[in-house]
């Protein structure tokens, strides 16, 4: 439970636990060699210098409870321990109090051996630049004492410090700039990645360190395998096609020749052949159309309904949605096909289909649903793949079909990026189609 909720709160991108990684030891090494060396060091050295200086605190402490009257007598006590260079004076406050600078780390710890080793002790003030003044309660009352800082702690420890640190954040500067070179060309194979996805091609070429350039290598390939694989698809469905076409065109021109009662049957068949060819062709075509254009989504959209209106379809443009403006990165002519078939299939499985846009700023959906009989959750994945014809859902008497009519439309879905979502229709009771793409 407590890893998954620090997994929350760690980076997503490569780019931040790549920092992450290279900063915990850095942060880590310099906290522990810094408190070690402080505790060894300049604790250690504060401590001692404090026990040299306690013995002439201690001195001092005689010479004044031995004067028999310490404000007269303050210049002959002076005289007596001017070699110890410590100031005897008596304070006109009440109640000292000790006083340090909050980076001063010496000075706590002299406060906290002072405090241990020096009795009648009543405060340390170490504010004073330079200077330690003490607070000592004598048989005469508070004394204070005044001695160089120098003698009883290291000198400027917080430099050490500001050092470590400034030395850590200069070095962590230093390696984030090479780790952001050697992270661009990962970045560079996501984004070429990313937009062969949506079905675009733009320029890459391996770089970096010799395992990126491995990768990049194996994307190179696989790209063009695919590009290969698509090409010949199309070609091979395109020379059928073509091929079939000549015959059924004999066919078309035999059956002109007899008598119309005769011929009707066997012409609905050549139409249902040629409407299956044509089915054949657009779903070789579905990933093999030109790059994408800016292209007004509303505009596509409308245009493709007023045309599915002429052709006599039951075919309604509902409002636009959403707040998103400009236009959209799409290939027209095979974003024309799949919304075609959806309203094709809308109308033939039901009697009528309504279409809708949603615009925002990330994301486009072309949504066509229809008051069919729609298809069962269970049988949505199978519903999409090529050559499939689901009999309770879709009668094969209302077209003749060869089932690639979501087939087409997910192929083209997925060249743009996008997917093909199936659902229940909450306006008519049919199939719901969302074409989704993100900008």
């Amino acid at each position: 439970m407590s890893w998954n909720l620090l997994k929350h709160y760690m980076p997503r991108g490569i780019y931040g636990r790549a920092a992450l990684i290279l900063l915990l030891p850095v942060v880590f090494l310099q906290v522990v060699v810094t408190v070690l060396f402080a505790q060894r060091h300049f604790e250690g050295v504060t401590v001692q210098m404090a026990n040299t200086v306690l013995r002439e605190v201690s001195l001092v402490m005689q010479v004044v409870d031995a004067e028999a009257d310490l404000p007269s007598g303050i210049d002959a006590v002076q005289s007596q321990l001017g070699v110890l260079e410590i100031a005897v004076s008596q304070p006109q406050i009440a109640a000292p109090q000790n006083r340090r600078v909050w980076y001063d780390y010496s000075g706590s710890v002299l406060m906290r051996h002072l405090g241990g080793q020096l009795a009648g002790l009543a405060a340390v003030d170490l504010v004073e630049g330079g200077e330690v003044v003490l607070y000592v309660t004598s048989t005469h009352g508070l004394v204070r004492l005044d001695f160089d800082r120098r003698r009883i702690s290291a000198s400027n420890p917080h430099q050490m410090f500001v050092y470590t640190i400034a030395l850590g954040v200069f070095m962590t500067i230093i390696a984030i700039i090479y780790l952001r070179n050697q992270l661009r060309p990962i970045k560079r194979l996501a984004r070429a990645a990313e937009a062969f996805g949506r079905g675009r091609h733009i320029p890459y070429a391996p770089a970096g360190a010799i395992e990126l350039r491995a990768a990049g290598s194996a994307f190179v390939d696989m790209r063009h395998r695919i590009e290969r694989h698509i090409e010949q698809r199309t070609l091979m469905l395109s020379g059928v096609s073509h091929d079939l076409r000549t015959p059924l065109t004999r066919l078309r021109l035999g059956l002109a020749m007899l008598d119309e009662d005769e011929a009707a049957p066997l012409l609905q068949d050549v139409a249902d052949m040629q409407r299956m060819l044509d089915e054949f062709l657009d779903f070789a075509k579905g990933a093999a159309e030109a790059e994408p254009e800016p292209v007004d989504p509303v505009a596509l959209v409308t245009d493709i309904v007023e045309g599915a209106q002429r052709a006599g379809r039951d075919v309604t443009l509902l409002a636009r949605e959403g707040d998103g403006q400009g236009h959209v990165q799409l290939r027209e002519v095979a974003i024309r096909r799949a919304v075609d078939n959806l309203i094709s299939n809308g109308v033939r499985y039901g009697a009528r289909a309504e279409v809708s846009v949603l615009l925002t700023d990330k994301t486009l959906r072309i949504r066509v649903e229809d008051d069919g009989p729609g298809i069962p959750q269970e049988q949505r994945e199978q519903a999409t793949r090529p050559f499939t014809r689901l009999d309770p859902s879709r009668n094969q008497d209302k077209g003749g079909g060869v089932g690639l009519g979501l087939a087409i439309a997910v192929d083209i879905a997925r060249s743009h990026g996008g997917v093909l979502r199936l659902g229940v229709s909450d306006r008519l009771g049919g199939l719901r189609a969302d074409i989704v793409i993100a900008r």
